[in-house]
């Protein structure tokens, strides 16, 4: 069913204005904003989907998506204004689509820890939206890796985040703990282990066996890693065996370091 938020007065406000469906109410589900991450998110739940929303002036992008979730079984399917759109998402890009999905599963860290062949992304204070959407995406899409967050030291799990995934977020394993130092002493204690990337650190990740259960660890930003959760982690190791720049952006490491698991793993195999 296609509604237009102009027409149905059943879907506007007591001032006659097209009604402000707040993402923050979870009545309404968790807001998702743009056309990569709409469709995954139509692709990943289908009809569970509470709603979307989409610009009323069609691009063939637009016409689409709007088929795509008709076939999917999403049961509403909103037409507005532009500015509708832009007054649900805030500050976020739409480009013309919305969906509000539901809640995001996450998976407990003693789950992540029992998994025998265990490559694993941790993050120690990720606080920029798109570099850990575009980690999760390398995750899911690199090696299907669980990722581990800190519940008060990453950035938070948002529309930006969302779309900075390109939807990847509907399919990541995610894990949030209260400790990132805390999940890495308990990953150590239980064999795995735990390696932080530095770029002064003396041996290259490829020099480790990686086809042991591992858990990667990712540094801020700007700061790298903790002091803690530097001591924590079983070992240290540099991405690059030599480099005129001292340290990569985050999203790019953890691409990097994905990708090298994924290798050891995939020789493995063969």
């Amino acid at each position: 069913m296609i509604r237009s938020a102009d027409s149905d007065p059943s879907i506007r406000g007591e001032d006659g204005a097209a009604a402000n469906c707040d993402p923050s109410d979870p009545g309404e589900g968790r807001l998702v904003a743009g056309i990569q991450p709409v469709r995954e998110a139509i692709r990943a739940h289908g009809s569970k989907l509470t709603r979307v929303a989409l610009d009323g002036r069609r691009s063939p992008r637009l016409l689409a998506l709007e088929q795509f979730a008709r076939d999917q079984g999403v049961a509403e399917i909103l037409s507005v204004s532009g500015a509708q759109l832009d007054r649900w998402c805030r500050n976020t890009e739409h480009q013309g689509a919305l969906a509000w999905a539901p809640p995001l599963r996450l998976i407990e860290l003693n789950q992540v820890l029992g998994e025998p062949d265990l490559g694993a992304i941790a993050l120690d204070g990720i606080h920029d939206p798109q570099n850990f959407g575009a980690i999760v995406r390398s995750a899911v899409g690199v090696a299907d890796a669980p990722v581990l967050f800190g519940a008060h030291s990453a950035a938070p799990l948002s529309p930006a985040m969302f779309r900075a995934s390109a939807g990847a977020i509907e399919h990541a394993r995610l894990c949030r703990v209260g400790s990132i130092r805390d999940a890495i002493e308990q990953a150590a204690n239980r064999g795995i282990q735990a390696i932080g990337l530095d770029p002064r650190a003396e041996r290259h990740l490829q020099e480790f066996d990686l086809d042991a259960p591992t858990l990667v660890v990712i540094g801020n930003e700007h700061r790298g890693m903790q002091k803690s959760v530097r001591k924590s982690c079983t070992s240290l190791a540099r991405l690059v065996p030599n480099s005129r720049i001292e340290s990569l952006n985050a999203s790019v490491a953890a691409g990097i370091a994905l990708a090298f698991l994924q290798m050891k793993r995939i020789q493995r195999s063969t």
